[in-house]
C-alpha cells in the first residue's frame, strides 16, 4: 500500500469508533423524535397545542408555528436542535485538528521519515472530514427514514425526501465550513488543545452573533459574518428551497480555510 493510502487507512481506523458511535446516537435521536411525534399525532395533540395559543400569538409566529407544530416539523427538529449541531461541529473540529495533534505527539516526524509529501497530512485530514461528514449525515438520514417506515402513522404527513436531503446537505456544508476554519487555526497552533478551544469558542461566538442578529435589528450589520447565518433549517422546513447562496458561502469558507491550512502547514516547523 502506498504512503498516502496507509496514512488514510490509519486515520479511518482511529476515528471509526467515534464517527459510527456519534452517527448511531443521532439516528437513535431521530427515531425517538418520530416516536414522540407519533404519540402527539395519535392523541390529536397538534390541534390541541394550536388551540391553546391565543389567535394573536399564532398570527405573530406566522407560518413557522404551523410548520413546526406538525408531525413533519417534529421529525425535522433533529436537524435544527442545537445539541445535534454542536455535536457534529465538535466532531468536525476534532478531525480537522488532527495534523496539529500528530506534530505535537511526534507522529508527523515518523510519517514524514518515509517518502511522503508533507501536504498529505493536511490532504488526508480534508478527506477524513468530508468522509466523516457524509457518513454521519447518511446514518442520521437512515435513522429518519427507518424510523418513519416503522413508527410513523399512515395518515401522518411525512417530511419529503427533498426536505430531509436539503437539511442534510446544508448541515454537511456547515460542518465542512468549521472544519476549514479549525484546520487553518490548527496549522497555525502548536497544540491541539489550543486550536480546538479557539475554534470552539469562535463557533460559539458566531452562533450567538447569529442568534442576536435575528432578534435585534442593529446586530444585522455584523451578523452576516457568522457562518450560522447561512445554515437555514427553519426556512427549509417552512417550504423554502435550498439556497445556493448559503451553500456557496459555506463552501467558500471551507475552501479558504483548507487553502490557508495548506499554506501555513507548508511553512511551519514540524520537528518535535
Amino acid at each position: 500500500m502506498s504512503g498516502p493510502g496507509f496514512l488514510l487507512l490509519h486515520s479511518v481506523k482511529r476515528t471509526r469508533t467515534l464517527v459510527l458511535t456519534t452517527g448511531a446516537l443521532l439516528a437513535l435521536f431521530q427515531v425517538l423524535l418520530i416516536f414522540v411525534a407519533r404519540s402527539i399525532h395519535n392523541s390529536g395533540g397538534f390541534n390541541q397545542l394550536a388551540e391553546l395559543l391565543p389567535p394573536f400569538v399564532r398570527q405573530l409566529m406566522g407560518p413557522a408555528f404551523t410548520s413546526f407544530m406538525s408531525f413533519s416539523g417534529i421529525v425535522c427538529a433533529g436537524y435544527i436542535e442545537i445539541a445535534v449541531i454542536g455535536a457534529l461541529i465538535s466532531v468536525s473540529i476534532g478531525l480537522a485538528t488532527t495534523p496539529t495533534a500528530e506534530i505535537e505527539s511526534g507522529f508527523a516526524d515518523l510519517i514524514l521519515s518515509r517518502p511522503l509529501a508533507r501536504h498529505w497530512l493536511v490532504t488526508r485530514s480534508i478527506i477524513m472530514t468530508v468522509l466523516a461528514s457524509a457518513v454521519l449525515l447518511i446514518i442520521m438520514m437512515g435513522g429518519t427514514w427507518g424510523g418513519l417506515e416503522v413508527l410513523a402513522p399512515k395518515d401522518a404527513g411525512w417530511p419529503s425526501s427533498r426536505l430531509v436531503l436539503s437539511l442534510a446537505v446544508n448541515m454537511g456544508l456547515l460542518m465542512l465550513c468549521w472544519s476549514g476554519i479549525a484546520m487553518a487555526i490548527g496549522c497555525a497552533s502548536k497544540r491541539r488543545s489550543v486550536a480546538g478551544t479557539i475554534a470552539g469558542l469562535l463557533a460559539l461566538t458566531a452562533y450567538l452573533l447569529d442568534y442576536v442578529g435575528r432578534l435585534w435589528q442593529p446586530a444585522e450589520t455584523v451578523a452576516w459574518l457568522s457562518p450560522f447565518r447561512y445554515y437555514a433549517p427553519f426556512d427549509l422546513v417552512m417550504g423554502s428551497p435550498l439556497s445556493m447562496k448559503n451553500l456557496v458561502v459555506l463552501g467558500g469558507i471551507a475552501v479558504a480555510g483548507f487553502i490557508a491550512a495548506y499554506t501555513m502547514f507548508a511553512r511551519r516547523d514540524i520537528s518535535h
